[in-house]
């Protein structure tokens, strides 16, 4: 492990060194969440690709992993699952309020306050494993390979990383989501793949899922599951 600038890099790959953190802008997303509260679960009750993908990163680990869940949100239902599966779990977020309903929902795993670009300077790797849903395309597609390459240097080599995202050719697009106004970005899927891999990550498994909210602003969307593996 080194450090360069206050940047931690791990094994020698770091993400958001020498990246112009002037252009990060997360104004308005974590209060927008903090506003959503648990309604969030509310409106996304069936998660049956989420699940799965949770699962196969909880079966694949070995027992007791050291796991992320960044973009852990309410700890519903992957951080549970993971825990539930005998790992231990580090979740991060930037919603305060989706933290506080994490740490009720699963009090045996470890949850903090991060952003994403700052989760080096926190020395909280390696992890065996990593989950990322849809915590990526909350972010700008300037930034999406940058956080990728700092994912990477988080895991142990041949650790796992579990991403979801929605397929859509977004960049940084204000969206109303559950009465509250969030910017995301997306890809089309060979687009996203080339961009996973471009960050020295191994595809191993894919699987995309048509998916309908119950609430009725926010429109059915196609959600890309990917299975990943970190390449040393």
């Amino acid at each position: 492990m080194s450090s360069t600038d206050g940047e931690i890099s791990l094994g020698g790959y770091s993400g958001y060194s020498g990246y112009d953190r002037s252009a990060i802008d997360r104004s308005g997303q974590a209060e927008a969440f903090d506003l959503i509260g648990d309604h969030y679960d509310d409106a996304f009750p069936h998660k049956e690709g989420q699940l799965a993908a949770g699962e196969w990163l909880a079966r694949e680990l070995p027992a007791g992993s050291r796991v992320l869940d960044l973009g852990c949100g309410t700890g519903l239902p992957t951080a549970r699952q993971l825990a539930d599966a005998g790992h231990q779990v580090t979740g991060v977020d930037l919603s305060e309020g989706m933290l506080k309903l994490a740490r009720d929902h699963v009090p045996g795993a470890d949850f903090r306050r991060i952003d994403i670009a700052d989760l080096e300077r926190h020395d909280l790797g390696p992890f065996d494993g990593i989950a990322a849903f849809f915590s990526l395309l909350m972010l700008p597609r300037a930034e999406i390979p940058v956080a990728l390459r700092m994912l990477h240097g988080q895991l142990r080599p041949g650790g796992l990383l579990a991403i979801a995202m929605v397929e859509a050719d977004v960049n940084d697009h204000s969206i109303p989501f559950l009465g509250n106004m969030i910017r995301v970005s997306g890809y089309l899927r060979d687009d996203l793949r080339r961009v996973v891999r471009d960050a020295r990550f191994e595809i191993t498994g894919e699987e995309s899922f048509a998916f309908a909210p119950a609430s009725t602003d926010v429109p059915p969307e196609i959600q890309l599951f990917i299975h990943c593996r970190r390449i040393p």
